[in-house]
This record gives structure tokens, sequence and C-alpha cells, in this order.
């Protein structure tokens, strides 16, 4: 992993939507990404000095994307365009990330089938679980996404 690009490199994101700072680990079924709370977060409340606990879903499915860029990379291909289809059973035993929190996301493949995956995501906290989800998540092929875009097309000039 020491050649491997850095991780905004590897999401379908552009800045400020790229939440998720680091890759620390991936591997075939698994990703290990990191995150520092700071201000400059897009959802980022001065007024609390933290990160609402919700968007844990979000840097779950930006370590899920993160996964699926290396994949891609490692076979030459840009970052596929993936959509989250839903989480079940989100559970944050926090309800804020605390500025300069630092959050460990991990994410385990857990079953793939036709660009349809889930995964066992978890955030951690100083070696603690803090909130943890399934996440149901479609990497469509190229012909598929086209087809999607063609079919929004034609719904827009109807």
């Amino acid at each position: 992993m020491t050649n491997c690009p850095p991780l905004h490199q590897l999401l379908p994101h552009e800045a400020p939507m790229i939440l998720v700072d680091e890759l620390i680990d991936v591997g075939e079924k698994h990703i290990h990404c990191r995150v520092v709370i700071r201000s400059d977060c897009l959802y980022f409340d001065p007024q609390t000095q933290s990160v609402p606990g919700y968007v844990g879903i979000e840097f779950m499915a930006q370590t899920v994307a993160g996964w699926s860029g290396y994949h891609a990379w490692k076979k030459g291909d840009d970052s596929p365009i993936g959509f989250l289809l839903g989480c079940r059973r989100y559970h944050s035993e926090l309800s804020v990330f605390k500025e300069h929190e630092i959050l460990d996301i991990h994410a385990e493949q857990i079953m793939e089938n036709n660009g349809m995956a889930v995964f066992d995501c978890k955030i951690m906290v100083n070696d603690n679980i803090v909130a943890s989800s399934q996440l149901n998540a479609f990497v469509p092929s190229k012909t598929q996404l086209e087809q999607m875009q063609t079919n929004n097309n034609n719904r827009k000039n109807a």
C-alpha cells in the first residue's frame, strides 16, 4: 500500500464534500480510514464546536467509497460513482463528534452481488466503538450508469 494514492484521489468527490482525511489500511474486503474533526469540516457547528453524530453515516459511506476507489485504482480504472442505498441500525453512542477528536472508521464487505454490496461499518474513538451500522451500496456498471443518465435526461425533456 506504500504506492497507493492519497484517499482524496480515490474518492469520486470534490472539496468541500470530501469528509474523510486519510487511508490507513485497505485490503480485499476491508478498509480503515481516519477523520480528525476540524472547524473546516462542511458540517462543523461553530456554536457547539462539533459535527453532529448523524454525519457518521457519511463518514462510513466515504470510507466505503474509498474502498471501491482503491480497487478501481488497482485495475487502472477511475473511481466509480456509487450510491448509498441505505443503512441499517445506525447506532451512535455520541450525539456529536467534538473538535480535534480522531475517528477511526472501519468497513468490511460482508456481501456483494452484481454491484450491490453490504458493508459492516464502525467508528472508533480511542479504541472504543462509538457508532456502527450496515451500509447498503450500489455501484452501477458503466452501461447501467449511462442508461440511468439517459433515463434522467428523457424525464427532464418530457
